[in-house]
Parts: C-alpha cells; sequence; structure tokens
C-alpha cells in the first residue's frame, strides 16, 4: 500500500511538470506570435516592407514549422528544468550502487522526498546495511569456528595426554608399587571421564546450536524438580562440606517445558554453584513463580566472578580462571548449554557476582508453546 502511494504521488508529479510545461509553453508560444504579428504589421507600414524578415514570416509553413519547433524546445527545456532534482536524485543513486557494486559497502544514500526514488533510496541503505551484517556474522562465524576447533583439540588432547602417560607407566617394563598402580588408574579414570563428560558435552551443544534436538513439551513442577535434584547431588554436597537450601514461594508449581533439558539446564547451574562455590560452605536454590512466569536462582557464596568477565560467561569454552576450571573438571561447555536451552524455552537468564555471591538467575514462561516461540 506504501509502495502505491508512491507510485501514485510520483505519477502525479510527473504529470503535474507535463502540463507546467505544456502551459509555459503554450503562453510564450502565443506571447511570441503575438509579437512577430505587431512586428510583421509595423514593418509593412514603413519602408522594410521587402525585407528579409517580413518575407520569411509570410511564408506560412515555414513559420508553423518554426512554431512547433521552437514549442517541442521550450517545453523539454521546462520539463527537464522541473525534472532536475529527481534527476539528480537518481544520478546519486546510481551513483552508491556503482560503489557497493565495487564493494564500498559504506555507502550511504541521503532519503529525500517521499515519491519511489526515495523508496529505492531506503531499501538500497537497507540492503547495504543487511549484506554488512551478514558480513560481520560470517566473519564472527568463522572466528568462532576457528575458536571452537582450537578449543576442541587442546581439550581433548589435556586429558588424553595424562590417559596415554599413565597407562604406558602402568603397561611399562619398571615395576611400580600396587598403591601407586591404583593411584595411577584413578587418574586415567577421572581423566577418561572428564573427556567423556566433554564429548558429550559438545555433541550436545552441537545438536542445540543447529536444531537437532527435538522438545518434547509436559507439564514439569518445577518445585518437585529441583528438589529432586538437590537430593540427587547430596554425595557431592558432602564431599565438598557444603550445606544446601531450597526456598520457594510456592509448594507447587507446574509450567510447560521439556523435563530432560529442565532437568540438564538446572543440574549443570547446581553442579556449577558446587564446583566453584565450595569456599562459601552453602548454595541457594530460590524459587520465585507468579501467574506467568517462575524466577529459579542458585547462588554460591564462593569464587567472586569479575565484572568484566561476566558479559563472556555464557560463551562457549569460555572459564574464568582457567586452572581453577581446569582443577574443577570444568569443560567450559556447561553454562553455553544452560543458555542454549534457556533459549529454546523462550526465557531469559542473567548473573551476577559480588561479596554477596554469584547469582544465576533463570526467567521461564509458565505456559509455554514451542510452536509459537519458534514460528510465531
Amino acid at each position: 500500500m506504501k509502495n502505491r502511494d508512491m507510485s501514485t504521488r510520483f505519477r502525479t508529479r510527473i504529470v503535474t511538470n507535463i502540463f507546467y510545461s505544456a502551459l509555459i509553453a503554450c503562453l510564450v508560444e502565443v506571447f511570441l506570435i503575438a509579437n512577430v504579428s505587431m512586428i510583421t504589421g509595423y514593418l509593412k507600414e514603413t519602408r522594410y516592407a521587402e525585407s528579409f524578415f517580413l518575407q520569411l514570416t509570410e511564408m506560412d509553413t515555414l513559420m508553423t514549422l518554426f512554431y512547433v519547433l521552437f514549442g517541442i524546445g521550450l517545453f523539454t527545456l521546462t520539463f527537464l528544468a522541473l525534472q532536475e532534482k529527481s534527476l539528480r536524485y537518481i544520478s546519486r543513486i546510481s551513483a552508491a550502487i556503482q560503489n557497493i557494486s565495487e564493494g564500498d559497502l559504506n555507502t550511504t544514500i541521503e532519503v529525500a522526498g517521499d515519491d519511489e526514488f526515495t523508496a529505492m533510496a531506503v531499501n538500497l541503505n537497507k540492503m547495504v546495511e543487511d549484506i554488512r551484517r551478514l558480513i560481520d556474522r560470517e566473519r564472527e562465524a568463522e572466528r568462532t569456528k576457528h575458536e571452537l576447533i582450537t578449543n576442541v583439540a587442546h581439550d581433548l588432547r589435556t586429558p588424553l595426554t595424562s590417559i596415554i602417560g599413565y597407562l604406558e607407566l602402568l603397561s611399562g617394563q619398571v615395576e611400580i608399587p600396587p598403591e601407586m598402580q591404583a593411584k595411577y588408574i584413578a587418574i586415567a579414570c577421572a581423566k577418561s571421564k572428564r573427556l567423556e563428560k566433554l564429548i558429550e558435552d559438545l555433541f550436545g551443544l552441537t545438536k542445540m546450536n543447529y536444531g537437532k534436538v527435538s522438545m518434547h513439551v509436559t507439564k514439569v513442577d518445577i518445585v518437585k524438580l529441583l528438589s529432586q535434584l538437590l537430593e540427587e547431588f547430596y554425595p557431592s554436597f558432602k564431599d565438598k562440606n557444603l550445606s544446601y537450601e531450597l526456598q520457594s514461594n510456592v509448594p507447587a508449581k507446574t509450567i510447560s517445558a521439556d523435563a530432560n533439558l529442565l532437568a540438564r539446564l538446572f543440574d549443570n547451574l547446581i553442579n556449577n554453584a558446587i564446583k566453584y562455590g565450595a569456599d562459601g560452605k552453602r548454595v541457594l536454590v530460590n524459587i520465585q513463580a507468579v501467574e506467568t512466569t517462575v524466577a529459579v536462582s542458585v547462588t554460591n557464596y564462593g569464587y567472586v566472578i569479575p565484572k568484566e568477565e561476566l558479559p563472556f560467561i555464557f560463551n562457549k569454552f569460555y572459564r574464568v580462571e582457567q586452572s581453577r576450571s581446569t582443577d574443577t573438571g570444568g569443560t567450559g561447555l556447561g553454562l553455553a548449554i544452560v543458555k542454549n536451552i534457556v533459549d529454546m524455552h523462550g526465557g531469559a537468564i542473567q548473573v551476577s557476582s559480588d561479596l554477596n555471591g554469584t547469582v544465576f538467575v533463570v526467567k521461564l514462561k509458565t505456559n509455554f508453546d514451542i510452536n509459537k516461540e519458534n514460528f510465531g
């Protein structure tokens, strides 16, 4: 409808310019004919009756042709003068298109007027902006892919090197005391489990990113789910000498979600709180439910994440204090998986960290509609 209105205004402007050009040409023609007639009459009454000019004016065919050609020329010049602004604008658009075709994506066209050329300029500017964004995304994707390959290679090689090293010691010719053999086997086993966890997380994250994870949305009691998860983590809490507490403003709250993905989401957050919150001696899980949303916060009181690192906390393979994360067995993928699961449910996640604790807050809709989220 907008394009149709612009087309109508453009045609109206053309017709108006044609009308003005024709009117000016006609007025000038009338003025010219009247003056030529007056001059001819004057010459006939004077001694210039035999002049060449008078003889020309008496040649009707020639004068008619002159008036027609003069009128056409005057009409053309007037019309071009009225269209000069549009012609200059078309020239700028043409030059911009030429620059863009040569790779200059910083080219923009000043938007002026309200006709079809204006719409062309707007669309051209939008196209250039879209191309720039697409190129930026491609560059970011390429950088992320390179970073992913580098990090995967490093994270796979580190435990694998340790496993090979200890297995070579055990299979060598040197006699190793039984207690040392048991220690080496335990270390190799722990490294193998870390390697397995890394591969599982990597495959899981890849599937989520490429939309290959099928969601099975059902009714889930989130209070019951978190209570069960905390009970399952009891041995880990005890091993780290941590206490835990579940708080909720409602005794039960049913939401629409994929139960398995939701369990993995909070499993990762609780596991993260145990690993990096051991110094704080306590983990708090709080549920605040209202009619349409549920907010779940997982708080630990251990290591404070520097403020400048918080924006990158959900990036793949990003670790705060690399050596500390390696000691705790982190893969650098847990929080990236958490973010993906939250996004799949149309929710939001926030993180804050200071001396009052490190808090991850997950906000979910109580009535999640997968079709509406994906296609609506």
